[in-house]
């Protein structure tokens, strides 16, 4: 045993201006958890209680607002005024947080002018301005180069540096590349606020890892990789994650690791996915089915599982642009990320070719026939049609001179008509004669179609997804 030094800040509860730096001795050694657990709750005994404000409440915000919830007072906002309507009525249209849950720490009031735990939610920003720990979740997409979009996050920063005061900490979550937070981000908060980072304010990172649609692998439930501008923030930040993550929580060396580790998770997944796509282009020239090759190849102990299909979504289909971004800037020019990035981004078109050969070898013409095409949301069983690579396979497809009827009961059908121009039909019709079907989405409500019915009267059937019987189908991907 021997003495350690903790230094940490805290805040008077009269003087929230004013700070001191406290040494505290402990008779523990410096990495015995112990210690950490002490400080921490010495520091949040002594200042202000911890007051949560989460910017945006989509996808990745709103779960983790209401997680918070259950044990610090946390104000969710975010700009669009219908969904924090919603929100309050216990109403989530992404059907990440069912409605039980959410309304279970939902209250009417500020919890912080009640002095209670609990979930607000507000389009003011006048209501987060007592907060003093700020966790930022806006998306963070490419523009149509595929070239990193940073408005949302730079805007989200200006609102938090509107309302901080000295000694809060600013946490994003938001993908970017390493040193977005640092580079970009905070100087528009130093600009807004007039304090300065790492001596008026703190920062942290700690990247979202959420799942659309994933019911099993919810937020809590998933190992956190957390991070801070200082050893002693990064300590505060790793523990309030820690008091309501059940997974537990990494703490990342510097924000710039943490950004980097979350912007290759996705551009790892998505190489991988690019791999099994060109060996799917490969054995259907050939004439074997990828599938099959793939469950025989899955018997090897150390063969990574992986499935071709469309890469779309705000993650796997954004994050490796990010990075290629970045590394550009620092003048290497990366090859396998953006070859696997081609390629997946090519599979749309690809498929669609493979439909037409399928009715032209059928005898079914092509020009002025009727496709229909099943799911348009980005993967199965979920609303979000973020970055969706289905459309890829619609607009070829119409190139073709096909008419083509959109059918997924997930997606809202006044976002699609918003983000892409595209009109989907709420029903299906037995008696619509149809030249070929594709099924793009696994949604699970497309195993109970008479798929057989459409294909008596016809029709090809294409399996993008591999999950319609073999006897079936005319072919898949």
């Amino acid at each position: 045993m021997y003495l350690t030094n903790l230094s940490i800040f805290i805040r008077r509860k009269k003087r929230f201006n004013y700070h001191h730096r406290v040494e505290i001795v402990y008779l523990y050694p410096c990495d015995d958890p112990r210690l950490i657990s002490a400080g921490i709750n010495f520091y949040t005994s002594i200042m202000r209680p911890i007051r949560i404000a989460v910017i945006g409440l989509g996808y990745v915000g709103l779960p983790l607002a209401r997680l918070f919830a259950t044990k610090y007072p946390v104000v969710g906002f975010d700009l669009n005024h219908q969904r924090v309507n919603e929100i309050n009525k216990g109403d989530d249209q992404t059907l990440e947080v069912e409605k039980e849950i959410l309304l279970s720490p939902l209250v009417a009031k500020n919890p912080i002018e009640l002095g209670t735990n609990g979930l607000f939610c507000s389009y003011h920003s006048d209501d987060i301005k007592d907060c003093n720990f700020y966790i930022i979740t806006v998306p963070t997409p490419v523009d149509k180069n595929n070239r990193p979009d940073l408005t949302p996050l730079l805007k989200a920063s200006g609102t938090v540096g509107h309302v901080i005061s000295k000694g809060d900490i600013i946490v994003y979550e938001s993908t970017v590349y390493p040193g977005a937070t640092e580079d970009d981000c905070i100087p528009v908060v130093e600009m807004t606020s007039g304090l300065k980072y790492n001596t008026d304010f703190f920062a942290g990172y700690s990247p979202e890892r959420i799942n659309p649609g994933d019911k099993e692998h919810t937020v809590e439930k998933i190992l956190k990789v957390t991070s801070g501008s200082t050893p002693e923030i990064a300590e505060i930040v790793d523990s309030t994650y820690r008091s309501v993550i059940q997974a537990g929580t990494h703490k990342a060396a510097s924000i710039r690791v943490a950004e980097a580790a979350k912007v290759i998770e996705n551009s790892q997944r998505d190489i991988n996915i690019a791999f099994v796509n060109e060996l799917a282009k490969i054995f259907n020239a050939m004439k074997i089915d990828t599938h099959d090759v793939l469950e025989a190849a899955g018997t090897k102990w150390n063969f990574l599982s992986f499935k071709p299909g469309l890469v779309g979504g705000h993650c796997i289909g954004v994050d490796p642009y990010y990075l290629a971004q970045k590394a550009q800037e620092a003048g290497y020019h990366p090859e396998i990320i953006l070859a696997g990035r081609r390629l997946n981004d090519s599979m749309g078109k690809y498929i669609a070719s493979e439909v037409v050969k399928l009715m032209i070898k059928n005898e079914i013409p092509v020009k002025n026939s009727k496709i229909l095409m099943l799911g348009i949301t980005f993967k199965e069983n979920c609303p979000d049609i973020r970055n969706t690579k289905a459309t890829d396979i619609y607009h070829e497809l119409v190139s073709y001179g096909i008419s083509v009827d959109v059918y997924d009961p997930w997606a809202s059908a006044q976002e699609v008509e918003h983000e892409y121009g595209i009109s989907i039909i709420d029903q299906l019709n037995d008696s619509t004669k149809y030249g070929a079907i594709v099924l793009a989405v696994a949604h699970h409500q497309f195993k109970e179609i008479n798929l057989k019915g459409y294909k008596e009267q016809g029709a090809i059937l294409y399996d993008v997804k591999g999950i319609l019987p073999r006897d079936l189908i005319n072919a898949r991907l």
